[in-house]
């Protein structure tokens, strides 16, 4: 169950990245959106699977997204929904991270 906020983070960001692509041929827009979906997708993998760091890979992208999209977060709504997302994201998997190692 905890790999679908994992899988959904995936494919919010892929698409994110590829709209951004697509209305500005912004090249860091598509290969920071399709990055950070592929870390989601491996660490929902990896949750799925039952390995090691599953966790830690999905708190690990949501700490580079909540850093890469907060200091954007008043130019609009994508930024701020961004943010908002991975906020809630880098909490559940760090307190998933937390549970784990205690």
């Amino acid at each position: 169950m905890s790999q679908h906020p994992a899988f959904t983070m995936a494919a919010l960001c892929s698409v994110g990245g590829i709209i951004g692509f697509a209305k500005t041929r912004s090249l860091p827009s598509i290969v920071a959106g399709l990055g950070v979906g592929a870390a989601y997708a491996y660490g929902g993998y990896r949750i799925k699977e039952g390995q090691d760091y599953g966790y830690e890979i999905c708190a690990a992208a949501s700490t580079l997204l909540l850093a890469s999209s907060a200091p954007r977060m008043r130019k609009g709504p994508v930024p701020a929904g961004l943010t908002a997302a991975s906020t809630v994201a880098l909490a559940y998997y760090g307190k998933k991270v937390y549970d784990f190692r205690q």
